[in-house]
């Protein structure tokens, strides 16, 4: 990254802002298993059609996902598989950071367990 200048650095800011919406994210997990329309899509997310149509033009502007036209329909599909290597890698990084917490604060409940029974 250290390479990069100004406007490539814009332009991966811009990736990483794609997917920093939960939805997005949700469609992306859909699309996993396949291609599906945006009546599909609308069904799994619980959203409404127009906005999964406006984050999957998004998705698309960056290459995350394609569309293919067949009669009415327009199935969209992962275009960007390394994509999931990238979402894998900050959910075991997020998991990591979870673990950790919790096991500071089972310290602080042990910690105050263990003195509460002091003073009894």
């Amino acid at each position: 990254m250290s390479a990069l200048n100004d406007r490539s650095l814009d332009y991966v800011s811009k990736y990483f802002k794609a997917l920093a919406e939960p939805m997005r994210l949700k469609i992306l997990n859909a699309l996993r298993d396949g291609e599906k329309n945006v009546g599909q899509l609308t069904e799994i997310s619980g959203c409404t059609q127009a906005n999964i149509s406006k984050h999957l033009s998004l998705l698309s502007q960056h290459d995350l996902v394609k569309r293919e036209s067949r009669g009415n329909c327009v199935f969209y599909s992962i275009a960007d598989p390394s994509v999931y290597e990238l979402c894998e890698l900050v959910c075991g990084q997020i998991a990591k950071r979870m673990i950790a917490e919790d096991d500071i604060k089972k310290m602080f409940i042990e910690t105050d367990a263990l003195q509460s029974r002091k003073k009894a």
